[in-house]
Protein backbone atom coordinates (compact mmCIF):
# COMPACT_ATOMS: atom_id res chain seq x y z
CA UNK A 1 0.00 0.00 0.00
CA UNK A 2 1.22 4.03 -1.08
CA UNK A 3 2.08 6.54 1.54
CA UNK A 4 -0.83 8.44 3.56
CA UNK A 5 -1.94 10.86 2.42
CA UNK A 6 -4.40 14.05 3.70
CA UNK A 7 -4.52 16.24 0.74
CA UNK A 8 -7.45 18.59 1.14
CA UNK A 9 -8.36 17.42 4.35
CA UNK A 10 -8.91 19.65 7.36
CA UNK A 11 -7.60 18.81 11.20
CA UNK A 12 -8.79 20.17 14.29
CA UNK A 13 -5.62 19.56 17.02
CA UNK A 14 -6.62 20.59 20.45
CA UNK A 15 -4.06 21.61 22.71
CA UNK A 16 -1.42 22.12 19.95
CA UNK A 17 0.94 24.50 21.21
CA UNK A 18 3.55 21.71 22.61
CA UNK A 19 4.41 18.35 22.87
CA UNK A 20 1.84 15.25 21.22
CA UNK A 21 -0.08 18.32 19.65
CA UNK A 22 2.60 20.22 17.79
CA UNK A 23 4.09 16.34 16.86
CA UNK A 24 0.40 15.25 15.81
CA UNK A 25 0.24 18.71 13.73
CA UNK A 26 3.05 18.20 12.13
CA UNK A 27 2.43 14.66 11.25
CA UNK A 28 0.02 15.22 9.59
CA UNK A 29 0.84 18.70 7.77
CA UNK A 30 3.91 16.81 5.93
CA UNK A 31 1.46 14.46 4.41
CA UNK A 32 -0.65 17.65 3.27
CA UNK A 33 -3.50 18.02 5.89
CA UNK A 34 -4.58 21.23 6.14
CA UNK A 35 -4.60 22.33 10.09
CA UNK A 36 -6.34 24.72 12.68
CA UNK A 37 -4.37 24.32 15.53
CA UNK A 38 -6.19 25.24 19.03
CA UNK A 39 -4.32 26.02 21.96
CA UNK A 40 -4.87 28.51 24.91
CA UNK A 41 -1.38 28.81 26.24
CA UNK A 42 -2.12 27.82 29.82
CA UNK A 43 0.48 26.13 32.26
CA UNK A 44 -0.02 22.89 32.66
CA UNK A 45 -1.93 23.13 35.98
CA UNK A 46 -4.81 24.96 33.65
CA UNK A 47 -3.33 28.69 34.96
CA UNK A 48 -3.17 31.15 32.53
CA UNK A 49 -2.80 32.24 28.62
CA UNK A 50 -0.37 32.74 26.22
CA UNK A 51 -0.64 32.74 22.27
CA UNK A 52 3.08 32.31 21.43
CA UNK A 53 3.32 28.62 21.88
CA UNK A 54 0.77 27.69 19.50
CA UNK A 55 1.52 30.78 17.17
CA UNK A 56 4.98 29.63 16.97
CA UNK A 57 3.90 26.14 16.33
CA UNK A 58 1.43 27.59 13.33
CA UNK A 59 4.41 29.07 11.70
CA UNK A 60 6.23 26.06 11.87
CA UNK A 61 3.92 24.23 10.24
CA UNK A 62 2.90 27.13 7.57
CA UNK A 63 6.86 26.85 6.68
CA UNK A 64 5.93 23.48 5.47
CA UNK A 65 4.26 25.52 3.12
CA UNK A 66 1.05 23.82 4.44
CA UNK A 67 -2.24 25.71 5.11
CA UNK A 68 -2.40 26.15 9.39
CA UNK A 69 -4.44 28.39 11.14
CA UNK A 70 -4.51 29.37 15.41
CA UNK A 71 -6.76 29.31 17.33
CA UNK A 72 -6.61 30.69 21.04
CA UNK A 73 -10.52 29.83 22.17
CA UNK A 74 -11.06 28.21 25.73
CA UNK A 75 -12.57 24.50 24.85
CA UNK A 76 -14.09 24.99 28.16
CA UNK A 77 -16.46 26.71 27.46
CA UNK A 78 -19.05 25.88 24.48
CA UNK A 79 -18.46 29.54 22.14
CA UNK A 80 -15.17 28.74 22.60
CA UNK A 81 -15.37 24.66 21.06
CA UNK A 82 -17.96 26.17 18.87
CA UNK A 83 -15.39 28.67 17.42
CA UNK A 84 -12.24 26.12 16.40
CA UNK A 85 -14.55 24.39 14.71
CA UNK A 86 -15.65 27.85 12.91
CA UNK A 87 -12.21 28.53 12.30
CA UNK A 88 -12.30 25.24 10.31
CA UNK A 89 -14.76 26.12 8.25
CA UNK A 90 -14.39 30.27 7.87
CA UNK A 91 -10.68 29.19 6.31
CA UNK A 92 -11.21 25.61 4.93
CA UNK A 93 -14.85 24.70 4.44
CA UNK A 94 -15.32 21.66 6.08
CA UNK A 95 -13.40 19.45 8.90
CA UNK A 96 -12.64 16.00 8.27
CA UNK A 97 -10.35 15.32 11.53
CA UNK A 98 -10.41 15.79 14.81
CA UNK A 99 -7.56 15.43 17.62
CA UNK A 100 -9.20 15.95 21.13
CA UNK A 101 -5.77 16.17 22.81
CA UNK A 102 -5.42 19.13 24.98
CA UNK A 103 -4.65 18.24 28.97
CA UNK A 104 -3.94 19.53 32.54
CA UNK A 105 -3.37 17.85 35.46
CA UNK A 106 -3.81 19.15 38.99
CA UNK A 107 -2.70 16.21 41.12
CA UNK A 108 -3.47 16.07 44.97
CA UNK A 109 -4.75 13.17 47.23
CA UNK A 110 -8.41 12.33 47.36
CA UNK A 111 -8.57 13.81 50.76
CA UNK A 112 -6.96 17.14 49.86
CA UNK A 113 -8.95 17.93 46.58
CA UNK A 114 -10.96 20.74 45.83
CA UNK A 115 -13.66 21.63 43.90
CA UNK A 116 -11.65 23.75 41.72
CA UNK A 117 -9.00 21.24 41.42
CA UNK A 118 -12.22 18.67 39.89
CA UNK A 119 -13.84 21.28 37.91
CA UNK A 120 -10.66 22.39 36.33
CA UNK A 121 -9.88 18.94 34.71
CA UNK A 122 -13.84 18.06 33.70
CA UNK A 123 -13.33 21.67 31.90
CA UNK A 124 -10.81 20.62 29.57
CA UNK A 125 -10.86 16.76 29.35
CA UNK A 126 -14.68 16.56 29.48
CA UNK A 127 -16.77 19.18 28.70
CA UNK A 128 -14.05 20.68 26.25
CA UNK A 129 -13.83 17.60 24.35
CA UNK A 130 -17.62 17.08 24.28
CA UNK A 131 -17.84 21.25 22.85
CA UNK A 132 -15.45 20.76 20.07
CA UNK A 133 -16.63 17.59 18.75
CA UNK A 134 -20.08 18.43 19.35
CA UNK A 135 -19.85 21.79 17.35
CA UNK A 136 -17.93 19.34 14.53
CA UNK A 137 -20.27 16.39 14.68
CA UNK A 138 -22.69 17.76 12.31
CA UNK A 139 -20.45 18.63 9.35
CA UNK A 140 -19.07 15.07 9.85
CA UNK A 141 -22.23 13.43 9.05
CA UNK A 142 -22.98 15.75 6.14
CA UNK A 143 -20.55 15.16 4.76
CA UNK A 144 -20.25 11.39 5.34
CA UNK A 145 -16.81 10.99 6.72
CA UNK A 146 -15.09 11.50 10.02
CA UNK A 147 -11.86 10.54 11.84
CA UNK A 148 -11.94 11.67 15.93
CA UNK A 149 -9.17 10.59 18.15
CA UNK A 150 -9.83 10.60 22.47
CA UNK A 151 -6.61 10.59 24.31
CA UNK A 152 -6.93 8.98 27.52
CA UNK A 153 -4.43 7.70 29.70
CA UNK A 154 -3.24 5.03 31.86
CA UNK A 155 -4.64 6.77 35.00
CA UNK A 156 -8.04 6.73 33.81
CA UNK A 157 -7.13 2.88 32.35
CA UNK A 158 -5.64 1.52 35.68
CA UNK A 159 -6.02 4.26 37.94
CA UNK A 160 -2.88 6.45 39.93
CA UNK A 161 -2.56 7.73 43.46
CA UNK A 162 -3.08 11.28 43.55
CA UNK A 163 -5.12 11.57 39.86
CA UNK A 164 -8.97 10.90 40.88
CA UNK A 165 -9.92 13.99 38.81
CA UNK A 166 -7.74 12.90 36.08
CA UNK A 167 -8.15 9.34 36.08
CA UNK A 168 -12.24 9.99 36.34
CA UNK A 169 -12.29 12.47 32.91
CA UNK A 170 -9.71 10.90 30.97
CA UNK A 171 -12.43 7.19 31.14
CA UNK A 172 -15.25 9.68 30.17
CA UNK A 173 -13.66 9.96 26.71
CA UNK A 174 -13.39 6.47 26.99
CA UNK A 175 -17.01 6.32 27.33
CA UNK A 176 -17.83 9.18 24.91
CA UNK A 177 -16.32 6.90 22.16
CA UNK A 178 -18.31 3.83 23.12
CA UNK A 179 -21.28 5.95 22.20
CA UNK A 180 -19.79 7.43 19.62
CA UNK A 181 -18.32 4.79 17.69
CA UNK A 182 -22.37 3.37 17.52
CA UNK A 183 -24.21 7.15 16.36
CA UNK A 184 -21.04 7.45 13.54
CA UNK A 185 -20.96 3.99 12.30
CA UNK A 186 -23.53 4.85 9.35
CA UNK A 187 -21.86 8.31 8.83
CA UNK A 188 -18.56 6.52 8.03
CA UNK A 189 -16.98 8.73 10.78
CA UNK A 190 -14.41 6.82 13.37
CA UNK A 191 -14.22 7.40 16.72
CA UNK A 192 -10.84 5.85 18.14
CA UNK A 193 -8.95 6.82 21.69
CA UNK A 194 -4.99 6.79 22.30
CA UNK A 195 -2.94 6.13 25.88
CA UNK A 196 -0.03 7.67 25.22
CA UNK A 197 2.94 7.60 27.37
CA UNK A 198 4.99 10.44 25.92
CA UNK A 199 7.58 13.06 26.77
CA UNK A 200 6.00 16.91 27.39
CA UNK A 201 5.28 19.56 30.20
CA UNK A 202 2.86 16.84 32.68
CA UNK A 203 5.68 13.94 32.42
CA UNK A 204 8.45 15.81 32.67
CA UNK A 205 7.51 16.45 36.76
CA UNK A 206 7.54 12.85 36.96
CA UNK A 207 9.63 10.89 34.62
CA UNK A 208 13.98 11.49 34.43
CA UNK A 209 15.34 12.64 31.43
CA UNK A 210 17.05 9.19 30.27
CA UNK A 211 13.76 7.86 30.46
CA UNK A 212 12.36 10.73 28.83
CA UNK A 213 14.81 10.55 26.07
CA UNK A 214 12.84 7.04 24.91
CA UNK A 215 9.46 8.34 24.87
CA UNK A 216 9.49 10.99 22.12
CA UNK A 217 5.69 12.35 20.54
CA UNK A 218 6.39 11.19 17.31
CA UNK A 219 6.22 7.54 17.83
CA UNK A 220 2.52 8.06 19.07
CA UNK A 221 2.06 10.52 16.15
CA UNK A 222 2.76 8.10 13.75
CA UNK A 223 -0.45 6.07 15.48
CA UNK A 224 -2.45 9.41 15.55
CA UNK A 225 -1.74 9.59 11.83
CA UNK A 226 -2.80 6.35 10.80
CA UNK A 227 -6.37 6.38 13.54
CA UNK A 228 -6.99 10.00 11.28
CA UNK A 229 -6.57 8.29 7.82
CA UNK A 230 -8.96 7.27 5.31
CA UNK A 231 -7.45 3.82 5.31
CA UNK A 232 -8.56 3.19 9.15
CA UNK A 233 -11.61 0.94 9.82
CA UNK A 234 -11.00 0.76 13.68
CA UNK A 235 -13.44 2.25 15.76
CA UNK A 236 -14.45 2.15 19.38
CA UNK A 237 -10.85 0.76 19.95
CA UNK A 238 -8.35 2.01 22.87
CA UNK A 239 -4.81 1.93 22.02
CA UNK A 240 -1.30 2.18 24.25
CA UNK A 241 1.52 3.41 22.88
CA UNK A 242 5.20 4.75 24.20
CA UNK A 243 8.35 4.79 22.99
CA UNK A 244 7.88 2.52 19.49
CA UNK A 245 5.65 0.29 21.77
CA UNK A 246 2.01 -0.46 20.94
CA UNK A 247 -0.93 -2.73 21.88
CA UNK A 248 -4.56 -2.55 22.59
CA UNK A 249 -7.05 -2.79 25.15
CA UNK A 250 -9.92 -4.26 25.98
CA UNK A 251 -13.00 -3.95 28.37
CA UNK A 252 -13.67 -7.71 28.98
CA UNK A 253 -16.38 -9.83 30.58
CA UNK A 254 -15.86 -12.63 32.61
CA UNK A 255 -18.14 -16.14 31.50
CA UNK A 256 -20.14 -15.56 35.09
CA UNK A 257 -21.47 -17.34 37.26
CA UNK A 258 -25.54 -18.27 38.21
CA UNK A 259 -27.58 -18.12 40.90
CA UNK A 260 -31.22 -18.29 40.92
CA UNK A 261 -32.48 -15.76 42.60
CA UNK A 262 -34.73 -17.05 44.83
CA UNK A 263 -31.38 -18.66 46.56
CA UNK A 264 -29.04 -15.52 46.37
CA UNK A 265 -26.85 -14.48 49.52
CA UNK A 266 -24.26 -12.40 50.17
CA UNK A 267 -22.20 -15.52 51.08
CA UNK A 268 -23.23 -17.29 47.75
CA UNK A 269 -21.86 -14.03 45.98
CA UNK A 270 -18.85 -13.77 48.35
CA UNK A 271 -17.60 -17.69 47.16
CA UNK A 272 -18.59 -17.20 43.93
CA UNK A 273 -16.54 -13.78 43.62
CA UNK A 274 -13.84 -15.70 45.28
CA UNK A 275 -13.95 -18.17 43.14
CA UNK A 276 -15.15 -18.26 39.07
CA UNK A 277 -16.01 -14.50 38.79
CA UNK A 278 -12.35 -13.97 40.03
CA UNK A 279 -10.71 -16.05 37.64
CA UNK A 280 -9.48 -12.92 34.47
CA UNK A 281 -7.64 -15.56 32.26
CA UNK A 282 -11.68 -16.58 31.64
CA UNK A 283 -12.47 -12.90 30.82
CA UNK A 284 -13.16 -12.29 26.87
CA UNK A 285 -13.27 -9.24 24.77
CA UNK A 286 -16.76 -7.59 24.82
CA UNK A 287 -17.78 -5.43 21.72
CA UNK A 288 -20.88 -3.46 22.83
CA UNK A 289 -23.44 -3.13 25.42
CA UNK A 290 -26.37 -5.55 23.69
CA UNK A 291 -22.81 -7.79 23.40
CA UNK A 292 -22.68 -7.73 27.71
CA UNK A 293 -26.52 -7.01 27.72
CA UNK A 294 -26.85 -10.44 26.68
CA UNK A 295 -23.51 -12.42 27.98
CA UNK A 296 -25.89 -11.77 31.03
CA UNK A 297 -29.14 -12.40 29.83
CA UNK A 298 -28.08 -15.72 27.94
CA UNK A 299 -27.37 -17.22 31.60
CA UNK A 300 -31.05 -16.59 33.23
CA UNK A 301 -33.45 -18.96 33.39
CA UNK A 302 -36.55 -17.78 32.53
Amino acid sequence: MGDMRFDNRVAIITGGGGSLGRSHAIALAKRGCNIVLNDVGGSFKGEGADKGPAQKVVEEIQALGVKCVGNFDDIGSKEGGKNVVKAAIDNFGRVDIVINNAGIIRDVSFHKMTEEDWDKIYSVHVKGVFNVTHAAWPHMRDANYGRIVMTTSGAGLWGNFGQVNYSSAKMAQVGMMNALKLEGKKHNIKVNTIAPIAKSRMTETVMPPPMLAKFQPEAISAMVTYLCSEECDESGAIFEGGGGYYTRVWITQHPGTYIPVEQVTAEKFRDEVRGKIADATQAKAVPGLQEATMGIMKHIKF
